[in-house]
Formats: C-alpha cells, structure tokens, sequence
C-alpha cells in the first residue's frame, strides 16, 4: 500500500468521528470575510498600436526561429525534437508561428479552487486576482528590524493574508524560512497554507520531488480526481532571461503540467542586464521567452491552464542594482498585457514592487507606480501584491497591511461610478437650497456609512489629536494592527482526517531523508 492508498484508508476509517469533530470545528471557527475578485469596469490602458504589436510579434518570431531558447532537460529537448522543432544540443528553434499553434489549447481563464470553495478565484478575463509577496529571504517588522525568515514569520504572513479582505489568494514563498532545512521546508510551507488558510495557495518550484510533494499534498486536501480534473494550486515558473529555461523550473513545470496544475510561465527581466534597455526589446525577447515555455507545457498534456507572465524591473546603468517605480517598466507592463490579450490567454505582471528598505514615502511611491499600471494595464494575476520592500529582498507584514489597503481601495476605483437613482442624488440636490450644506439631508443620512472608503491605518485627524497619540506614523501604526490582527487570528475550519493525513504526510517525508541545504 503506498502512501496515497494508506492517507485514503485512514480518512476512510476515521471518516464518522472526523465528521463529527469537523462539524465541530466550523462552528468554532472564526469567520473572515473577502472581497471578491477585482472586475474591471474601466477602459484598459493600451500604449502600442496595432502596428507596433505587430512589428514585437514579428520580432519574437525571428528570435525564436533565428537564436532559439535553451531548453536544459534531456527529456524537454526529446519532447520539442518530437514536435518538430530543430534541436541542437540545448538549443531548440522554431518555425514561424510554431509556438503560436501550440499555444492555442491554453484556456482564455480557469478556476482555481481553495480549500473553502467560497474563496475560489477565476483567473482570466476582466479580472484581478491579488496575491502576496513571494520568495524574501528576509523580513523586517517595525520591532525587530531585518532579519533572516523563520517558520514563524511564515506562518503569521499566511495568517495576515488570510485575515486581509483584499488579498483573494493565500500566495507561496511568503518568505524564505530559512530556519528549516532547504529539503524540508517545502512541506512546512504548503502545509501552513493549506491549515493557516483557506484561500487559494502556489506551489513548490526549488525542485519536481518538490512539485511532486505539493501535487500529492492537493491530493490529500482534494481527492485524487478532483486535483487531475481541476487546478487546486498556481505555480511560479520563471524563464533564467536572457531566453533559458534550467532543468529545476523545467522540471517542476512538467510535474504540474502532467498533473492538470496551473503554472505562471513568467520571464524573469532586470532590463538593461537580462534584456535590452528599451521597452519594445524587453517585449520582444519576453514574449519569445513565454512563447516557448506555455507552448511546451501543451505538449505535456494539451489544454491544462497556465498564465502569461511577465516580471520586468529597471536598473541602475551606474550601480546595476534594480529600480522599480519608473516609467520604462510600466511601458513594458503594459505592451506585454496588449500582447497577452491577442493571445488570449490570462496574463501576470505587476506587484506592490519598490525598492525602499522600510514602508516610508520612496515605497508608496513606488509601489502605486507599478500598482497602477498593473491593474489598469489587464493583469489577471496580480503577485507581489502586498509585502515587498528592498527590491524583493525583505518581507513585511506592515507594508502588507498598507498595501491591502491601498487594493482595497483601487478595487473600488476599477468598479466605476454608479449610475442608479440614488447615485445620481438628485433627492439631496433637491432638498436643499443655495448655500446650504448637505451634511442634514436625508440623502446623505442614508449613505453616510457607506459613502466613502476608510482607511485602515490613515491617520485623518488634526495635528494636536495626532501628537497626543504619540505621532505615530503609517510603520509603527500597521504595526498596531498587525499585532492586534495575529492576536486575535482563529484558524479556519478543516476535517481532521485530512489534517492528520496532511501531517502524517509532512513528517513521512522529512523522516526519509536527512537535512539538507540546497
């Protein structure tokens, strides 16, 4: 019996007092609510005309057909010579439009399903779906400072995105917990979303045993079946730009591709480094790179979902060090999400991206720079969405709490203005006369609770109000409300059988092999 048949056979066995006690559980349980997927009712943004989509089209065609992309796995380049493609050494180029046509069994949008089916998220169309930061080695909390990630940091960032309304998805490496074996804290991490959280999760790329581990944990929480016919999990997949794909990515993608699991088949671009320093040959060469790595995950089995992903950042041309926030990274942003849309496919890009060290003025700035453009420009899948500073170095639980704060509020604005009876207000217009204020009519009495955003960590009131508080700025107050939140956080409900298999599984594997680094 495997380990699949014995966490079946124990749900099986345990399924009359597992019921009871779940029933138990989701009477106690704490009850969070979230705002649904963001929907775009506002024109897009679009930079390039037809004429110039045309002429980066043609471009990544030359590319892919002239310089090729290295595929490093001796069974992807088997698989590419079988399709046709001229394959030389690493080296695999394509006829023109080749990539193209294989490309035509991705799905426009798909569903992704959570472990609370009300939390599912439809990824494509006119809508934003915003994720966590991803992948910080470090965090920095406004107590003790930058520091390495633990297990415990991750664990309360998970619990942070799962209490805030704005984040629809549960996210993957919210940070790296670098106090837990590099082979073992894959287990950690997907186990602490699926119990932590409710919300839609990613997966493992560090490795396909760990692709594979995170599939068969989905298994676990899903059934078998389910997980083959529907995607319980996104994963990051990054081209190695300039145009490679390495064997880890390579071979994570193929385990979630053969597994129905949706992936973000992203390039990976510090412009002026991994590409060239302008826009339109940053689009080039990332639309060749996409191109090649979602037309190989429909060789692996034709018609599972993926996402169109572009991550592109700015440099220093005097220190090399990225930029983020400036104009050239937005342009790319939005051509790519252009070039996504003929596709037709769902597309990734943007974030809450800066370059600042702590959530002062530089990262609002910049991090409503890359937001605007992102959901204004048709992302679909939104990652780095709240939590990064230092340039994707750190994460922070406050800039999470001020960054949800801000797509809360960016989600209203993409809503539009309403048009109905009341929202023409011509009952209050009516009510009062020249000179007068509003602040008494009945209009106003029956909209004021809902009229206008509140902030949840703005600080609106006077001068003297705010220094008898202790002038507490925007850090220190998310702080307040960080520790509050983790104070009063309660875990969502889940069957115990499937908590228990889920740990039976984790400490299986951490008790087959020895700890390891790398």
């Amino acid at each position: 019996m495997n380990n699949e048949q014995e966490a079946a056979s124990g749900r099986r066995g345990r399924s009359k007092q597992g019921g009871a006690a779940s029933r138990r559980a989701a009477r106690t349980a704490a009850v969070h609510t979230s705002l649904p997927v963001l929907q775009r009712n506002l024109p897009l943004m679009e930079i390039l005309s037809p004429e110039s989509l045309e002429i980066v089209e043609a471009n990544a065609e030359i590319l892919l057909q002239e310089i090729g992309i290295e595929f490093r796995d001796e069974e992807a380049l088997a698989i590419w010579k079988d399709a046709g493609a001229d394959v030389q050494g690493s080296r695999v180029r394509f006829e023109k439009g080749m990539c193209r046509q294989f490309c035509q069994t991705l799905p426009s949008e798909f569903e992704q399903f959570a472990r609370n089916r009300e939390r599912n998220v439809i990824i494509g169309g006119k809508r934003t779906v915003f994720a966590p930061v991803y992948g910080p080695p470090f965090y920095r909390d406004f107590e003790s400072g930058r520091r390495y990630a633990t297990i415990e940091d991750f664990q309360n960032l998970v619990k942070l995105a799962y209490m805030l309304p704005a984040l629809h998805h549960s996210g993957g490496t919210v940070c790296e917990p670098v106090d837990v074996p590099v082979n073992k804290r894959h287990l950690d991490m997907v186990y602490s979303h699926l119990r932590y959280s409710d919300k839609p999760i990613m997966g493992s790329v560090t490795a396909p045993e760990r692709a594979q581990d995170t599939v068969d944990m989905l298994k676990i929480a899903f059934g078998e079946e389910f997980v083959d016919q529907n995607a319980c999990s996104i994963s990051l997949i990054n081209a190695n730009s300039p145009m490679v794909f390495d064997d880890t990515m390579l071979g994570a993608l193929k385990v979630y591709a053969r597994n129905n699991q949706a992936c973000i088949v992203s390039p990976f671009i510090i412009a002026g480094a991994m590409s060239p320093v302008t826009p339109l040959g940053t689009m080039t060469q990332a639309l060749a790179e996409a191109l090649a790595g979602l037309a190989f995950t429909q060789l692996l089995r034709p018609g599972c979902p993926m996402v169109f992903g572009t991550f592109a950042a700015s440099m220093s041309m005097q220190t090399g060090a990225p930029t983020f926030g400036t104009p050239e990274p937005a342009m790319v942003l939005l051509g790519m999400g252009q070039l996504a849309r003929r596709l037709g496919v769902p597309f990734r890009s943007g974030g809450g991206l800066c370059a600042s060290k702590t959530p002062d003025a530089q990262a609002a700035y910049e991090t409503m720079n890359t937001l605007y453009p992102a959901v204004f420009g048709g992302v679909n899948f939104m990652l780095h969405a709240a939590g990064w500073l230092e340039g994707g170095l750190v994460s922070s639980p406050e800039k999470m709490i001020l960054d949800a704060d801000n797509l809360h509020m960016l989600q209203i604005l993409q809503g539009g203005a309403a048009t109905d009876e009341n929202a023409q207000a011509m009952s209050g217009i009516r009510e009062i006369e020249p000179g007068a204020h509003f602040l008494g009519t009945a209009h106003t009495q029956a909209n004021f609770e809902t009229a206008f955003y509140k902030s949840t960590y703005a600080d609106s009131n006077s001068f003297e109000q705010w220094e008898a508080e202790g002038s507490r700025e925007a850090f220190a107050r998310a702080n307040d409300i960080f520790k509050k939140m983790m104070a009063t956080y309660q875990a969502p409900s889940i069957d115990p059988a499937i908590d228990e298999a889920l740990r039976a599984f984790v400490d299986q594997k951490k008790g087959a092999e020895p700890d390891m680094n790398y």
